[in-house]
């Protein structure tokens, strides 16, 4: 059977970016101005930076753009787990060479890990190899 066609990489999206990606894939479609008072006590972003990273990541392509009356409403063209992904393979290309064991060792041996953690961790190995033997 053949492979659906690869979709191009999520865009590259900066720290502040991200801040503004998660409310948008929290929310929905909105606003600046809701954007703004979502961020609110969080921040301390003046309303033109938020504007500002809006319009960055339109241009990207991570966000769409509708018009609705003499407003302008944002919603994410990416999924959080398409840019999770790539930003986490970027990560790895980066910093590992490209190389998961190095990562999960590094951190495994100095963060706590929960038995919970564990366990979801053996059931994802275990679903990997599966895959391989197919």
């Amino acid at each position: 059977m053949p492979r659906p066609p690869k979709a191009p990489p999520a865009p590259k999206i900066s720290d502040a970016e991200w801040t503004v990606m998660k409310v948008l894939w929290e929310r929905g479609a909105s606003t600046v101005a809701e954007v703004v008072k979502e961020l609110e006590g969080r921040l301390h972003w003046k309303p033109r930076t938020v504007q500002t990273l809006i319009r960055r990541l339109a241009e990207k392509g991570a966000l769409a753009v509708e018009t609705v009356g003499r407003e302008f409403r944002y919603s994410p063209a990416v999924a959080q787990d398409e840019c999770q992904h790539e930003e986490s393979r970027s990560f790895l290309e980066r910093v590992f060479d490209g190389r998961l064991t190095p990562f999960v060792a590094g951190l495994m041996e100095r963060e706590q890990v929960s038995k919970d953690d564990l366990e979801a961790l053996r059931k994802v190995l275990r679903e990997a190899e599966m895959n391989l033997k197919k």
